[in-house]
């Protein structure tokens, strides 16, 4: 940065303004595949110094095209979201408080730890329900501006579902409080010669003028992060209003989010979990079938390769569970320790957790289960609580497993998140790991929510080698065709970011992403927040920043 801007905004800032080597490196990564050097990284101490950044950018935007700002929580974002080259504005230090849970609703800053969260609304046997596997990494600001979901997500849905208001920095600095309107409300906002209120009049301008171009252009799946939840914002059977559907998964490109109100869910008191293990895909649609009439609180899987990891680094996956739990877990993976000696390991782990508060009805759902899979003689297994902490660990612990210990090999992901249709896996998940076998390259682990048809592939390589460069958008390219041809999403999860965002037109076609970026434009006309993401991808930009410096990872240290 300009060294006559860099001290203007020292002067401006009541928090930290850094520009020192280790802090711009650590700033240059997150869990993506990326590695984007910022310029300056600043810690604003409250509302009015962001407020301060975004009028400071705006004033030196057309001399200086390049300035932009990128909010950070955690750092944990698999698409690149959280990385740019311009200010990186870091929420972690200072945007930490808990405030008041009252009525089922939690009010949380951006900064704040998810697992701190949890602590203090399971106080009151609540929960945030969309909660991501990455539960002990990831911080609230990245959960509300990727959409994130989870293992609970098949019962309770996304994180779109329980935003009720979000406080934000707009593009001219102001401060706007986005909730649920009627229609005398919306005609308020409408009325205002603000800011605010041209944003109002243009989103809903745009919405009604395409109404039904955006309901169609809605994927028929239940998960989705992909570009702007335009057909979500106005409810008409309701008539109400809500721009926080269209900010929650925006990935911070149309402001700064200060807090957010959370609405949070009873926690049941008992749970039954069935494993299923398959050998082969033959009967996974009809097992599918079987399984979501019951209504299963989750419905997980994770392939052989991912066992394998866990299995290879045992002690170290063990030691999760504690002392105790090291002893249990060795008893508990013999059987796996031994099928794998043999070559017997299942192609596919299924895990289906029946939760709620009478044991009874949960021990007939299992039983109404087994019955129902009788005629397909699958290899099946209650677990008891102890075995649960296992099976889980290894669906949530299998990505950082990946990340940190293979060290000639990285993780790679950009096929990780997309979603199909359930009753669609068995055709659709063999032609896409037929694609990745065709590079010698690419190792890969499965795992994923099959509930709601979303898998996580994640490669292993050696990011280095020219050849696995080249093929990541050969790849990226032929899958995402698949998911289109079934109407999936190319993101359930971990949202667009630099890796996706140039897939978009792909998915929606030209119309609808020529949308996204009017939308971008009526919140954000000067370009100043998070460029490059949900609009106006740049492949070759990507491509150009693929990380080089694997010594550096970004991974927040567990309390």
């Amino acid at each position: 940065m300009d060294a006559a801007l860099l001290e203007e905004l020292k002067t401006l800032i009541k928090g930290e303004v850094a520009t020192d080597e280790d802090t711009l490196m650590k700033h240059s990564h997150d869990a993506s595949l990326f590695e984007v050097k910022p310029q300056v990284v600043v810690y604003p101490k409250d509302a009015e110094d962001v407020q301060t950044l975004v009028k400071f950018v705006a004033k030196h935007k057309k001399n200086h095209p390049h300035l932009s700002l990128t909010g950070r929580s955690a750092g944990t974002d698999m698409a690149g979201g959280s990385i740019n080259d311009s200010i990186i504005v870091d929420f972690m230090k200072y945007f930490t408080h808990i405030g008041e849970i009252k009525n089922n609703i939690g009010t949380v800053q951006p900064g704040v730890y998810y697992r701190d969260f949890e602590k203090e609304t399971l106080k009151q046997d609540l929960i945030f329900a969309s909660y991501p596997a990455s539960r002990e990494l990831c911080a609230i600001g990245g959960i509300v501006n990727n959409n994130s979901g989870g293992e609970k997500s098949l019962m309770y849905g996304k994180t779109e579902n329980f935003v009720k208001r979000t406080k934000v920095v707009l593009a001219d600095g102001s401060i706007c409080e986005f909730k649920p309107l009627n229609r005398q409300k919306l005609r308020g906002k409408l009325a205002k010669n603000d800011f605010e209120g041209k944003i109002y009049k243009h989103v809903y301008k745009l919405i009604k003028k395409n109404y039904d171009l955006l309901q169609k252009a809605k994927p028929p799946v239940s998960k989705n992060s992909a570009g702007y939840f335009l057909w979500n914002v106005w409810n008409k059977d309701t008539d109400i209003f809500d721009l926080n559907k269209l900010w929650v998964g925006a990935q911070g490109t149309l402001g700064m989010l200060l807090e957010a109100d959370l609405e949070l869910v009873q926690v049941h008191k008992h749970r039954e979990m069935e494993i299923i293990f398959l050998h082969n895909l033959d009967h996974l649609g009809e097992i599918i079938d079987a399984v979501l009439p019951l209504k299963p609180e989750s419905f997980e899987s994770y392939d052989d390769n991912t066992l394998k990891l866990a299995l290879r680094y045992f002690p170290e996956f063990a030691q999760k569970l504690g002392p105790f739990g090291l002893i249990q877990s060795g008893l508990a993976f013999a059987p796996a320790f031994m099928n794998m000696f043999v070559g017997k390991l299942p192609k596919l782990i299924l895990q289906i957790d029946f939760t709620g508060n009478d044991p009874e009805e949960l021990k007939q759902k299992i039983a109404i289960l087994r019955e129902k899979l009788k005629p397909l003689h699958p290899e099946t297994k209650i677990a008891i609580e102890d075995a649960e902490k296992k099976y889980w660990l290894v669906r949530r612990e299998s990505f950082n497993l990946l990340r940190n210990k293979i060290r000639d090999k990285h993780t790679a992901p950009f096929i990780d998140d997309f979603v199909i249709n359930p009753h669609d896996i068995g055709e659709v998940l063999p032609q896409i790991t037929d694609v990745v076998k065709r590079y010698p390259e690419f190792i890969y682990t499965v795992a994923g929510h099959i509930g709601d048809g979303n898998f996580h592939i994640i490669p292993l390589v050696d990011i280095n080698n020219p050849e696995v460069r080249k093929a990541i958008p050969e790849i990226s390219d032929e899958v995402y065709k698949i998911i289109s041809k079934y109407h999936g999403s190319i993101t359930g999860e971990h949202n667009d970011g630099l890796i996706r965002t140039p897939y978009l037109e792909q998915m929606y076609g030209k119309e609808i992403t020529k949308l996204f970026e009017e939308t971008k434009h009526i919140f954000d006309p000067e370009g100043i927040f998070n460029p490059r993401k949900k609009v106006k991808g740049d492949l070759n930009y990507a491509m150009d920043h693929i990380r080089t410096n694997w010594d550096v990872i970004q991974v927040p240290p567990v309390k």
